[in-house]
């Protein structure tokens, strides 16, 4: 079943008569389309019966390369709203007595909607596309798969290269590298040195890595439309005071994790295993944020793994199980992998152990 037709089984069953999307991720996922987003509307409506294009005149052309769908123009002297009402009428819209809104689209957008229907009933798109987008099917499991992987060797290039003496910025490039050579769009390199590893989205900057310096190392490159992320821990030589226990225990809380993540639980139980094992070591303080996040089309996406989240796990969710514990003043410890709920249980996407990796001197 296509996407398309997956998600109007979805609006049926929930009785939502216009699904409206604006430029983003939902429009990707869905229609593998990305076209230029600005304050001009662009829509994407879809009912039961049709679906069509807002489309600022500006952008049809080039958009028109991509897909066959209807487009509706408008030109800025004229407006948006001419062409939107024919856009409803064109899809058996104009009726709609329930709506979903992306949640993601501009409050201008959403409104030109909802003042062309008013008295509809609104709601977001988390029940139907979002619900959609959380479930990953065989192909996307093979991009999320192949870019793990470009992922791992990033974080090895960063390893073999990385030597005391250098800045946080320097081992971030070398990172930023590995993923262009790979054929990989570069998307963020936390580089954390000592210290700075106590903040769990520290800046990377002109810290100079030290010896005995623990480095938090969060990277992540985009590959086919999918990103990786990831995060390993480096020593500068000897590790410092402390450091091989607490690592320990963020490995047990990663394992807790993973054994909590089975179908048909809520998320919050994956979140309960991990902070039980952290709070039952005595450092329940210094892990100050969630457990873990959706990953798809989109770096952070549902399902959240929070300490309050009610969201039933199924088979093909893919999401991030990150504990980590922050000593500030003296190092942090973030052990990220990303895993597919399989019927037996999470399977992790990376093929890099989370043990220790101890740099030398030269």
């Amino acid at each position: 079943m296509s996407r398309l037709s997956q998600l109007r089984a979805s609006m049926k069953a929930q009785s939502i008569d216009l699904l409206a999307l604006g430029p983003g991720a939902h429009l990707e996922w869905l229609l593998g389309l990305h076209p230029h987003g600005d304050e001009r509307p662009l829509l994407f409506c879809l009912t039961q019966g049709g679906a069509a294009f807002l489309m600022p005149a500006l952008e049809a052309e080039s958009l028109r390369q991509h897909t066959d769908l209807p487009f509706f123009t408008w030109a800025d002297e004229d407006g948006p709203d001419q062409a939107f009402a024919a856009v409803l009428a064109h899809v058996g819209g104009t009726g709609a007595q329930n709506i979903a809104l992306d949640e993601t689209m501009r409050a201008d957008f959403a409104g030109l909607v909802q003042d062309a229907l008013v008295g509809a009933g609104r709601q977001f798109c988390a029940s139907t596309i979002g619900a959609l987008r959380m479930r990953k099917d065989a192909t996307e499991f093979a991009a999320l798969k192949k870019v793990a992987l470009v992922g791992d060797a990033a974080m090895q290039a960063a390893w073999a290269q990385m030597r005391i003496g250098m800045t946080e910025m320097e081992v971030a490039s070398i990172v930023r590298e590995a993923f262009k050579v790979q054929g990989a769009q570069p998307m963020f390199s936390i580089i954390g040195a000592g210290g700075n590893g106590a903040f769990p989205h520290h800046q990377t900057g002109p810290a100079v890595l030290k010896q005995g310096d623990a480095v938090v190392m969060d990277i992540g490159g985009g590959l086919g439309g999918y990103p990786s992320d990831m995060t390993r821990m480096a020593v500068m030589g000897t590790p410092p005071e402390g450091y091989l226990e607490v690592h320990q225990v963020v490995e047990n809380a990663v394992q807790a994790a993973l054994a909590a993540a089975r179908l048909g639980v809520a998320a919050h139980v994956v979140d309960d295993a991990a902070r039980g094992v952290i709070a039952d070591a005595g450092y329940g303080a210094f892990f100050t944020h969630r457990t873990g996040h959706g990953l798809g089309v989109e770096i952070h996406e549902p399902p959240y793994i929070t300490a309050s989240a009610q969201t039933v796990l199924e088979e093909g969710m893919v999401f991030s199980i990150e504990p980590g514990i922050y000593l500030p003043g003296r190092f942090g410890i973030r052990l990220e992998d990303i895993v597919i709920l399989r019927a037996d249980g999470a399977e992790i996407l990376s093929e890099l152990p989370r043990d220790l990796h101890v740099v030398g001197n030269a």
